[in-house]
């Protein structure tokens, strides 16, 4: 509440619509949806893989790719940075095409994507393991593939986790701020999103600062509340017919 009371509501809308604020704004929306979308695309064939499959060395790979919800920030920044730099061993090839990644709105995108991921794989597996094995046998039985099980039996069951997930995502990719430091800098209108131009506020504007901060607030809090609606709403899940509807 002391966010809300520090500046008069006037004010607050004044500072929100100011060209800097809007344009960290528009970054942060554009760069953190962009990273959900990646993260969803690399993220649902883990998940399934994790949920479904049985190999060596599984809970290693899944600690591996879990380990970014516990390193610190600035870790992961710092860890981008010597992989995706020139010198670094990624960067390395990637110069060779002239891309530079490192201080770029691309940069941005990569940070995001690479700490929200976790977040994301974590609950899109636990939503294809609480599938009925019952409904996956019926529609291998029934002659589907792999493939269009997974489509359209074993994804509209898991939607809800899906989709939690994803909403998830996006809030830590939208709130992302050590690693996009570290590895894209605070480059206004190129890589300066909501939390670093909150952290410049500090120091320079705290009522802009202030205001920003009620942005990424009221974002988190409506979309808690959300989930917790959609977690307590009933549910009927559907199986569709089977393999011959899509002939």
């Amino acid at each position: 509440m002391s966010l809300f009371v520090r500046v008069p509501p006037r004010e607050l809308w004044a500072r929100l619509v100011a060209p800097a604020a809007l344009t960290a704004l528009k970054l942060s929306v554009v760069t953190s949806a962009i990273a959900t979308a990646a993260v969803m695309a690399l993220g649902l064939p883990v998940a399934h893989l994790f949920a479904t499959g049985r190999f060596r060395g599984k809970r290693a790979l899944e600690t591996l790719v879990e380990l970014p919800m516990v390193l610190p920030p600035t870790v992961a920044g710092l860890g981008l940075l010597l992989a995706f730099g020139r010198e670094g061993l990624v960067g390395r090839a990637l110069d060779v095409f002239g891309v530079t990644l490192p201080f770029t709105t691309a940069a941005v995108v990569l940070a995001q994507a690479f700490v929200a991921t976790p977040f994301f794989v974590s609950a899109a597996t636990a939503g294809f393991r609480e599938v009925d094995a019952r409904y996956t046998d019926a529609a291998a039985t029934l002659g589907a593939g792999p493939g269009y099980t997974f489509r359209r039996v074993l994804l509209p069951l898991a939607l809800p986790s899906v989709l939690a997930g994803a909403a998830t995502a996006w809030a830590r990719a939208l709130g992302e701020f050590g690693a996009t430091i570290m590895f894209a800098g605070n480059l206004p209108g190129t890589t300066q999103t909501l939390p670093l131009a909150v952290y410049i506020g500090l120091q320079t504007d705290l009522q802009t600062a202030v205001a920003l901060s009620v942005i990424l607030l009221i974002f988190s809090f409506t979309l808690l509340f959300g989930l917790r609606l959609a977690h307590r709403a009933p549910r009927v899940r559907r199986v569709t017919s089977g393999p011959g509807d899509a002939r």
